[in-house]
């Protein structure tokens, strides 16, 4: 019997004695591994007659056939003996996990009843960078530069003069920016202040503000539109009422409160503010542009903006707006 043979039949006996993938790995080296046995005559070839490399060669590649082979085998009757050993182990008569169902946030359930209603009115979401320009989150709105909402104790700047967005009113500027008239849009997102974290504030919160610009767009307009949506979040029977205010890019602006039995209170509750366009608004867009689509004197649009926790904490009896952000299972799994 030639050396390789005895070196095959050797191998194999070790392999099929192998009594964990440990001590069958130890074997694959020894025999074909870099320095093992059956690999070393791969140099030996070298020093072989003529006659004797075709026998010794084909010998070989049989030899490295059949160990690789077995070594694959003993490999596979030793996962599946370890697996019989692990299920043999399995108390069947045990109880199941209990797997939880979880449920979507309060303000995400907030935001999706109050798209679904927009959407009805025929409004498109529109999105917009959380991280703003000067321009576009008070230049373009008629802000000026002495408004204390500009102060770096309001609204948070970054070392490159780029700031948090303050509201979502920069997703209506940059709307108007890519498209003419008539738009009709909401923008949903979160909006950053310097406020101090409370029990009714906190530094990020959650808006939803909509834009309508079209011809003869009126007061009515945008009353209607509050009033609906109001009545289809709140019930029917809310009431509603507006007062006149003051924001630098509506004129004439308002904001509104509201009485209703989905408020345990019972009382008028300030919600959100709202405005038609200033036609500053309209002028600043429009250098932007490089053209004259915004024209205020033929059209005109409202503007509105809604905070999507005070309207949960109002729906859901929330009494602090902190509790939205604690990731307290005893909090939020009240609304599964």
């Amino acid at each position: 019997m030639h050396p390789l043979e005895e070196l095959r039949d050797a191998a194999l006996r070790e392999i099929d004695s192998a009594a964990d993938e440990q001590a069958l790995d130890a074997a694959r080296v020894k025999y074909l591994g870099r320095s093992g046995s059956i690999s070393a005559w791969s140099d030996k070839m070298k020093s072989l007659t003529k006659d004797e490399k075709p026998v010794v060669g084909k010998l070989l590649n049989e030899a490295r056939t059949s160990v690789t082979a077995a070594i694959e085998h003993r490999a596979e009757q030793l996962r599946s003996a370890k697996e019989t050993a692990d299920l043999a182990n399995i108390d069947v008569t045990l109880p199941g996990t209990p797997h939880e169902i979880g449920t979507l946030h309060p303000l995400t359930q907030m935001l999706e009843r109050s798209v679904s209603i927009f959407r009805r009115m025929g409004f498109a979401i529109a999105d917009g960078p959380d991280v703003e320009d000067e321009w576009h989150c008070f230049d373009a709105l008629n802000t000026p530069a002495d408004h204390p909402a500009r102060n770096e104790q309001d609204t948070f700047y970054l070392p490159d003069g780029r700031l948090l967005r303050s509201h979502t009113s920069t997703v209506q500027i940059r709307t108007m920016q890519s498209q003419p008239p008539p738009i009709r849009v909401i923008a949903p997102g979160a909006a950053y202040r310097r406020d101090e974290v409370d029990a009714t504030h906190a530094a990020q919160f959650h808006q939803i503000e909509g834009l309508y610009v079209d011809e003869n767009v009126s007061v009515a307009d945008l009353k209607g539109t509050i009033e609906f949506f109001l009545h289809e979040l709140l019930g029917a029977e809310t009431e509603i009422r507006f007062r006149p205010h003051y924001f630098p890019f509506t004129e004439p602006s308002f904001e509104f409160d509201v009485r209703s039995s989905a408020i345990k209170s019972g009382k008028w509750l300030e919600l959100a503010g709202c405005g038609m366009v200033h036609p500053a608004v309209f002028e600043e867009v429009n250098r932007a542009r490089g053209d004259q689509a915004y024209d205020p004197a033929k059209w005109t649009g409202f503007a509105f903006g809604l905070g999507m926790d005070r309207l949960a904490m109002i729906l859901f009896d929330i009494p602090d707006i902190r509790f939205f952000a604690q990731n307290d299972l005893r909090f939020l799994r009240q609304f599964a």
